[in-house]
């Protein structure tokens, strides 16, 4: 009987489905519990809505993103924010590191930006509480040429790429503490005359100033625009969307060494530990070579996940030779036992092919020209960004799509359901599992959906089989959640019915049961029998039904 009933509300949901162009578009039975993040690039808020795409928690701002935006372990939020600056005008431009409680206070805000450097993309909070961001950094065109570089190919200024560490110290102040420079690690062969002549591939640790993807005019050269940390070897990952390469920093050295060929833990200074991606750009490598294409969102996989210590990354397929689509690629970093990056004398940098990779069946389907992101989830699943389209999906460890929700987040404000969304890009978005630390002491009740006009019932509601018929005046609520061994349900007003309480799996099937006395108004329940996961809290109490959401750990 229960299988019976299973299909028909698959039945209800497809129905449902085909009138809906945004907000939660699919919702598979399992799918990952948890939370998404996101900051769409026309709005001044940041949105955490719960897998059945209800809001959860809403930040506001007075400006753009300027990009990233993160959740802390201790609750806050971590933001960058457009200053729009008038000379750093490319794709990505912040200035503004920002931090906000819980309740949407601004705690902090740093400004990195004027005529001469602006922090732009990602920022990453280091454990010891200092924040790491990416900046550029104008060099006029005397200096560049000075430096080697073509001058055919620059007009009045190049800028270059640069990391600073700062330590918070006030509400709008900090100190830089550490700095990685780019313009200390070039090397260029065009002219015996000038600084940081040799032959390019003969140092591929050092950065061909000449090396250019872009017009002749083009300023933005690196274009940065992802950052991570790996505390364990004390190293920094980037993005160089321009060069389609990912890059290994040392961070263990001071800013002496950082601007040098010597020193910390690696004794190579602040020159390029590892690159990988793109050997043209060091003359070790032909076209066929290429693996990335204009990629976003570098991360090493975290210890406790599969596959931890690979680098995962968002292949965005800008001007891929096979066509223009996107991938969601793995490698392994050749690594020796002291973790040094071994390379030959005349060969790339190691692997030389993908250790895993994900495309759609029909590979045009997935395709982000631009910004998106991916993260790797515990249970082998994967979250997915396609940022220009706005659209969040969940992959398993199949490659089966298992859920996908569309950002109703516009330039012209929060969209219609039924309308076609066009201009709601999102830089991307993050996945915040049920026991993250940051929701500790924060009640996470669902609200609405954010579009206008959501359909009702919803699919979340249709999939499971269950109707929020809340009267206005009755409520439930259930705390502590997620919990390991109690629960109490809680109504704002009791029934003068005895009511009918049943938690079930993500099946459909009836795992506990118990009852609540009319006209009280709060039971404990112990449910340290139950497995780990996430459950549907039904209450039954006269013709009203109530459900929720609740995640055993």
């Amino acid at each position: 009987m229960k299988k019976l009933l299973f299909v028909s509300l698959i039945i209800i949901n497809l129905q449902g489905y085909a009138q809906r162009t945004l907000g939660l578009l699919q919702y598979d039975i399992p799918n990952t519990d948890g939370y998404i993040l996101f900051a769409p690039n026309t709005s001044n808020n940041t949105f955490l809505i719960d897998k059945c795409g209800l809001l959860i928690h809403q930040w506001n701002a007075t400006c753009h993103p300027g990009q990233a935006v993160y959740l802390l372990d201790d609750g806050t939020l971590l933001r960058t924010g457009n200053s729009n600056n008038t000379i750093f005008t490319s794709g990505g431009t912040g200035g503004f590191i920002q931090k906000f409680d819980w309740s949407g206070n601004m705690t902090w805000n740093y400004i990195i930006s004027d005529s001469n450097q602006c922090q732009h993309h990602d920022v990453r909070q280091l454990p010891n509480g200092n924040v790491l961001a990416i900046c550029w950094d104008k060099h006029l065109a005397a200096d560049a040429i000075q430096n080697g570089k073509n001058p055919t190919n620059i007009i009045t200024s190049m800028w270059s790429e640069k990391i600073v560490e700062i330590q918070p110290t006030g509400t709008n102040t900090g100190v830089i503490v550490w700095e990685w420079d780019l313009w200390n690690h070039l090397v260029q062969e065009f002219d015996s005359t000038k600084l940081n002549y040799a032959t390019v591939s003969q140092h591929p640790e050092l950065v061909n100033i000449n090396f250019t993807t872009g017009p002749p005019s083009g300023q933005d050269w690196i274009h940065m625009n992802g950052i991570d940390y790996n505390a364990a070897l004390d190293q920094i990952l980037v993005s160089t969307h321009n060069l389609s390469e990912l890059w290994i920093i040392d961070h263990s050295t001071t800013s002496a060494e950082a601007a040098s060929h010597t020193g910390g833990n690696s004794g190579k200074g602040g020159d390029i530990l590892y690159r990988w991606g793109n050997p043209q750009v060091y003359n070790r490598g032909l076209p066929a070579d290429q693996k990335l294409f204009g990629q976003h969102n570098p991360t090493w996989i975290p210890a406790g996940y599969p596959n931890a210590g690979k680098i995962i990354v968002f292949n965005n397929g800008l001007n891929r030779p096979a066509g223009n689509y996107s991938s969601i690629d793995i490698f392994i970093p050749d690594m020796d036992s002291l973790n040094h990056y071994p390379i030959g004398v005349s060969t790339a940098y190691l692997p030389s092919s993908l250790f895993w990779t994900y495309t759609d069946p029909n590979p045009i389907w997935f395709y982000g020209s631009n910004i998106s992101g991916v993260n790797p989830l515990l249970n082998g699943s994967f979250f997915i960004t396609t940022g220009p389209a706005g659209t969040f999906f969940e992959i398993d460890s199949a490659k089966n799509t298992v859920w996908k929700y569309i950002s109703p987040v516009a330039n012209a404000g929060i969209l219609s359901q039924g309308t076609t969304p066009t201009m709601n890009s999102v830089f991307r978005g993050t996945f915040y599992a049920p026991n993250f630390p940051g929701f500790t002491g924060h009640t996470l009740i669902p609200g609405t959906e954010i579009e206008l006009n959501p359909i009702h019932p919803s699919i979340c509601d249709s999939l499971l089989g269950i109707n929020n018929l809340s009267d206005g005046i009755n409520s439930m609520n259930i705390y502590p959640n997620p919990s390991s061994e109690k629960i109490y349900i809680s109504l704002s007003k009791g029934s003068s019915e005895k009511s009918l309480i049943n938690i079930l799996n993500l099946l459909g099937e009836n795992v506990f049961s118990s009852e609540l006395q009319p006209n009280k108004s709060e039971i404990e329940l112990n449910i340290s029998g139950l497995k780990k996961g996430m459950y549907i809290i039904n209450l039954s109490a006269g013709l009203k039904m109530y459900h929720k959401k609740i995640v055993l750990e």
